[in-house]
């Protein structure tokens, strides 16, 4: 493998890096950030602001007017976006839009690129990926998963509940996760505006990042037409794996940056704060915090080239991309926890970003699935020899 960036890679890593820096951080206190994520006029913004920067969904392909990244890349670009915490909302790469970018692009038919996909790439519309399920419906475990469609005349009639469903207040679409008669799985498009769809309430999270939240949703009988069912019917799980693996990469991506801006925080906080005589990082305790945050910031993003590198050869990277979220969601959050410990006070109020960052990040280690359904798939294959 070859660690060195191409003069193209390299000029876009800076060219975003100054983007960030100058267009999306002086934003981070706006007061149209809400609790359950930037507002919608924030985001318009934001993304207003990519897009002149020539910065706007850089992931798609440039048939659909994105810059076609590769996922080393994308490694690359979305670690700068993910230094802000708007950084990803204004590049159009935050999940789960992101996640359902990349899915169409593999399976959706050129009328529904066209409908859903492309207004979604120039940054004008949101969407939501509804699979998640109280219980006792599908949660880490998505055979369990309880919302039904039956096929009606032209239609497939979809009822069922859903939650922690992330950007569906205000999406423009959702693909919907839904249990067919034989007990396979399905996934369908459909608008938000569609009878029998419903916001039954917005839940309360640590995190604020995404624009949206998290909402409750029911779906009674809601229609679907046929030419809406997202590729082939029956292959809903196996569309999940081909949207789930490269998504908890990118997650990971995006709060290395996250990461790494806690972490120069810190570093400037202890260089400049005095202690007992001397300044703090000039103490061994503090010094050794910093220090493996360097190595856990490293370790991280030696995790996340290797597998981006997989996946760009072709592997499906299953077992890499499981082995990445658990490496790199841990590894992370120890580093944004020291910082908050390195900063003291600082550190739990809002006269930094690194509290912000401490409170979005820690669901990470849940989200995309928890490190322990991680650990318990990536076992099985070991014992198995499928690793």
């Amino acid at each position: 493998m070859d660690f060195s960036l191409s003069p193209a890679l390299l000029e876009l890593q800076q060219r975003t890096r100054r983007f960030i820096a100058e267009q999306v951080i002086p934003l981070e206190r706006d007061p149209r950030q809400t609790p359950h994520g930037p507002s919608e006029a924030l985001r318009r913004e934001l993304v207003g602001r990519a897009r002149a920067a020539g910065l706007l969904t850089p992931h798609a392909s440039r048939e659909l007017g994105g810059l076609g990244l590769t996922h080393v890349e994308k490694a690359v670009v979305f670690e700068e976006a993910g230094y802000s915490t708007l950084g990803p909302t204004a590049l159009n790469i935050h999940a789960p839009d992101e996640g359902n970018i990349h899915l169409l692009e593999q399976v959706a038919t050129d009328a529904q690129k066209e409908r859903w996909l492309r207004p979604m790439v120039q940054g004008h519309t949101r969407s939501c990926f509804a699979m998640t399920e109280p219980a006792p419906g599908a949660g880490a475990d998505p055979s369990m998963l309880a919302t039904t469609a039956v096929r009606d005349g032209d239609d497939y009639v979809i009822n069922g509940r859903k939650w922690f469903i992330t950007g569906a207040e205000g999406a423009a679409f959702a693909i919907v996760m839904a249990r067919m008669e034989d007990g396979s799985a399905s996934m369908f498009l459909t608008d938000m505006d569609r009878p029998g769809i419903r916001i039954e309430r917005l839940m309360d999270a640590m995190d604020s990042c995404f624009t949206g939240g998290h909402a409750v949703m029911g779906f009674e009988n809601l229609r679907v037409p046929a030419a809406d069912v997202l590729g082939e019917l029956g292959k809903g799980f196996k569309y999940a794996q081909v949207r789930l693996a490269p998504a908890r990469l990118t997650h990971c991506m995006r709060w290395l940056g996250q990461a790494r801006r806690a972490h120069d925080e810190a570093l400037a906080y202890a260089r400049e704060r005095q202690a007992f005589g001397k300044p703090l990082g000039e103490h061994e305790g503090v010094s050794f915090m910093l220090a493996d945050n360097d190595m856990d910031l490293h370790t991280a993003r030696l995790h996340i080239w290797h597998t981006a590198w997989l996946l760009d050869q072709g592997q499906k990277g299953n077992f890499e991309s499981s082995r990445a979220k658990v490496v790199c969601s841990e590894a992370e959050w120890r580093v944004v926890d020291r910082c908050v410990q390195i900063l003291g006070g600082q550190g739990v109020t809002g006269e930094r970003i690194v509290a912000r960052i401490f409170s979005d990040m820690r669901a990470f280690r849940i989200y995309d699935g928890p490190s322990e359904v991680h650990r318990y798939s990536m076992g099985r294959k070991i014992v198995a020899g499928r690793a």
